[in-house]
């Protein structure tokens, strides 16, 4: 955490006096309901607190959210215990080689008593859409997924469809599986707004998973409904955000295009989904402003996965994690 007073935030990055800014209650009350999501699904996800966290602030920031993590370290648990805590529609898509792009979005079938065609929707119509193992179905079948994601609608036979509100995807994939996989096109990974690692227990952890193994735990408890999502993620966008944060996250991101090790660095869209995660921080934690820490803290899960290696420093084992954690370490605010 940060080690300056709150007063001085307030006043470094913080609303002018002119300006009107979300209530005090206000604050307090969507700060509890964020801490009552992450703790139930910590009574139920064993594992780190910011992958949780990672989960809140996609969803307050009205974004999309990548897990990867190899089998059995309850990925598909962890989605289906978040998705119960908001009291939203939730669908599941197992990915597979053979799943076509209208298994994922519909098709019109024929009405035989009339003689007309109607929709059948797909699972996409839903406010929580897990994708499952994404990366097991071909290029055509994810970007079936790309209008839905980007423009929060579908079109199915030249007629566009709007998705409820809100909408969010909630992907998991392998990353050391080969065969019988197919990677995630760089159009697809940017508009995931987070990647996020979900690695094996620590001891103790794989040990309380032991114990509470014998007997089921209870239901997660619906924190809050698809109408105060919505809520939420309307004053995400009245957090304020002083111009020298903007500065900061262009440095991050720019700064990720100038590394030599990089083909492709961090875009435009990645700036912007860095300041609206850095919003969606600072809401949780009862705030109206972005600090610094909003900005540091989310730098790797919105920026890594958007950076493309040269070739030659991905064979030397360069990551786009190792990107960003030297231009976070380079690009001071102080």
């Amino acid at each position: 955490m940060n080690d300056v007073p709150a007063k001085s935030k307030a006043e470094s990055y913080g609303r002018d006096d002119d300006e009107s800014g979300i209530g005090r209650e206000r604050l307090d009350e969507i700060a509890g309901r964020c801490e009552r999501i992450e703790q139930e699904v910590g009574r139920i996800f064993i594992g780190p607190s910011s992958t949780i966290e990672n989960l809140v602030v996609a969803l307050l920031a009205g974004g999309h959210i990548l897990l990867e993590g190899v089998p059995g370290v309850a990925k598909t648990t962890l989605c289906r215990t978040f998705a119960a805590t908001l009291g939203a529609e939730f669908r599941r898509i197992q990915f597979t080689p053979d799943l076509l792009p209208a298994d994922i979005t519909g098709t019109y079938v024929p009405d035989l008593s009339n003689n007309e065609f109607h929709l059948r929707k797909g699972p996409v119509f839903a406010n929580v859409l897990l994708g499952d193992e994404i990366n097991r179905a071909p290029a055509k079948t994810q970007s079936a997924l790309l209008e839905a994601m980007q423009e929060r609608q579908v079109t199915i036979e030249g007629t566009t469809h709007a998705l409820p509100r809100p909408f969010m995807v909630l992907a998991t994939q392998n990353p050391v599986e080969q065969q019988g996989v197919y990677s995630l096109p760089e159009a697809q990974l940017d508009r995931f707004l987070l990647k996020a690692q979900v690695d094996y227990p620590s001891e103790e952890g794989e040990l309380e998973v032991l114990k509470t193994h014998r007997q089921s735990p209870k239901a997660p408890e619906t924190v809050v409904t698809a109408g105060e999502v919505v809520e939420m993620v309307r004053l995400v966008r009245q957090v304020h955000v002083s111009e020298e944060m903007m500065h900061y996250v262009l440095g991050l991101t720019r700064g990720t295009r100038q590394d030599r090790r990089t083909l492709l660095g961090a875009s435009p869209r990645a700036s912007l989904g860095l300041m609206r995660a850095a919003q969606a921080r600072a809401l949780m934690q009862g705030r109206d402003y972005v600090i610094p820490d909003d900005i540091r803290s989310l730098a790797r899960s919105v920026l890594a996965h958007r950076i493309l290696v040269d070739p030659d420093a991905e064979l030397d084992g360069v990551t786009g994690a190792q990107v960003v954690k030297r231009v976070v370490e380079t690009v001071r605010y102080d």
